[in-house]
């Protein structure tokens, strides 16, 4: 009886059910689309901090830059003419850990040994600087500053500066970012942000080969391919691979065995960052506490403390979902709960002699409060279903769209830098802010999808008990009093 009488009623009733569930389809939707667009959003700066770090990467720890290192550890070249004309062409490399600060490798296993920690594993950020020319008597002195020879913007930490005194020079400079990675372990560090779309991989029997993994961006811009020489500090290693940053920018021009990496500085047994994974995503802060305490002298840096130095449009646009949108969909949903339980009041003070009737046939007022709350849960049901059908087409229209969002990640200090020549984390002085653009999607998640029908659900049980209480007034004599 009762699913007939709710068949009849809502066929009879189409379009006052229609209204209850479009109020609630719209509400429903805007929840979808915002929470689809938050999650997109949130994926889009995963990438941004991915470029930073690597896939797989909670936080990274390292060790801060003293303040007194800057005018010290600038790189010099010098060099001394000793032909008998005054000149002489020379060629010099300059190898120099980014961020001046380095770790004992051994601070990976005490790292890895701490409680939430799953994995960990050491990296050395290098910056090269080849030097080469013709230069007349006098001296060259090379310093780190803001400009440079003629061999055009260098990158990681500001612009090769050249200085002749005594004399004149003719030079080039080349300068690149080289970082370190541990064969053995490859799941963590920024390598894990590009793919390999030339050539190999590196074998983890290769952890003192001469071989290197070249960035697609600065391949090309060199003319390097699978089986090209380069030479650094007389040393010729060969490009095994081409790595493809698959979000943002490369974190090094060129990655190399961290054994071969430490050689080539003269840093035995040293990184400049080590890259962490939680066992629990959900215990990041407390890992980081963790690891503070008990290895001293290093600073720990989350992925939450590198959002909060993202800004530009994606920083704008996910403030707005996560407030405005956040509200707005709050608001609408409490309006459309508000307008389906107020038609449903009223949809049920219109059938008083309806009901009335039926209590005076014996119907209790628990049947009629249950009859009225089943039609209002369907249209609810009804409701949600319109809703998710209109939300999926709006993120859907998102991601076809895919707009373009900017961001910019500030510039910092020795601890923590990245980017194309910066060496990733880690970089070398004050690194220069980071601009990428990523493109918008809005995926919905099975998590939205059953909040949705939660919300029609509950849309429903709010418009059912508006009309409920309204029927359970009723009796009979109103039913006589309609009818006179």
């Amino acid at each position: 009886m009762f699913f007939t009488y709710l068949r009849r009623e809502l066929r009879r009733r189409r379009k006052a059910a229609l209204v209850v569930a479009s109020g609630l389809a719209l509400g429903i939707a805007l929840v979808i689309v915002v929470n689809s667009v938050s999650n997109g959003m949130a994926q889009a700066q995963d990438k941004v901090l991915q470029s930073l770090y690597g896939l797989g990467t909670d936080m990274t720890v390292t060790k801060a830059a003293s303040a007194d290192t800057g005018d010290a550890q600038r790189p010099r070249f010098q060099f001394d003419a000793q032909d008998n004309d005054g000149s002489t062409t020379q060629s010099s490399d300059r190898v120099m850990v980014q961020g001046f600060t380095t770790l004992a490798s051994s601070t990976v296993g005490q790292v890895s040994s701490q409680k939430g920690v799953s994995e960990a594993v050491g990296g050395l950020s290098l910056n090269v600087m080849k030097v080469d020319g013709e230069f007349t008597r006098g001296r060259f002195q090379q310093d780190q500053g803001t400009g440079g020879g003629r061999g055009g913007p260098g990158q990681g930490g500001g612009q090769p500066q050249g200085e002749v005194r005594g004399g004149g020079a003719d030079f080039d400079i080349n300068q690149y970012t080289v970082f370190g990675t541990d064969v053995t372990r490859t799941a963590l560090g920024p390598l894990t942000s590009s793919k390999i779309t030339s050539g190999r991989g590196f074998k983890t029997t290769e952890s003192d080969a001469k071989v290197v993994i070249a960035d697609a961006a600065y391949a090309k811009s060199k003319k390097y391919e699978v089986g090209s020489k380069i030479t650094a500090k007389n040393v010729t290693y060969e490009v095994i691979g081409i790595a493809t940053a698959t979000s943002g920018d490369a974190a090094a021009n060129l990655y190399m065995p961290l054994q071969q990496a430490q050689t080539l500085a003269g840093q035995k047994d040293k990184v400049t960052t080590i890259y962490v994974k939680a066992t629990d995503s959900q215990q990041i802060a407390s890992v980081k506490n963790t690891i503070q305490k008990n290895v001293t002298g290093t600073t720990v840096t989350t992925s939450a403390d590198l959002a909060e130095t993202v800004s530009g449009s994606l920083s704008t646009a996910s403030g707005l979902a996560a407030n405005v949108g956040k509200w707005l969909s709050i608001a609408v949903l409490i309006a459309a709960f508000l307008v389906a339980g107020l038609l449903t009041s009223s949809a049920v003070s219109r059938r008083v002699r309806e009901f009335g009737t039926l209590k005076a046939l014996g119907w209790k007022s628990s049947r009629v409060t249950r009859q009225v709350v089943g039609e209002a849960v369907v249209n609810g049901l009804i409701g949600g279903a319109l809703g998710i059908g209109l939300g999926l087409a709006g993120a859907y229209a998102v991601t076809a769209i895919s707009p373009g969002l900017q961001a910019q990640i500030a510039g910092t200090g020795g601890g923590f830098g990245g980017g194309p020549g910066g060496g990733g984390p880690g970089g070398m002085g004050r690194q220069a802010a980071k601009s990428l653009e990523v493109a918008l999607t809005a995926p919905v998640s099975v998590t939205t999808v059953l909040l949705a029908v939660g919300l029609a659900v509950g849309g429903g049980l709010v418009a059912g008990a508006f009309g409920g209480w309204r029927a359970s007034r009723l009796r009979p004599a109103d039913a006589l009093r309609r009818v006179e």
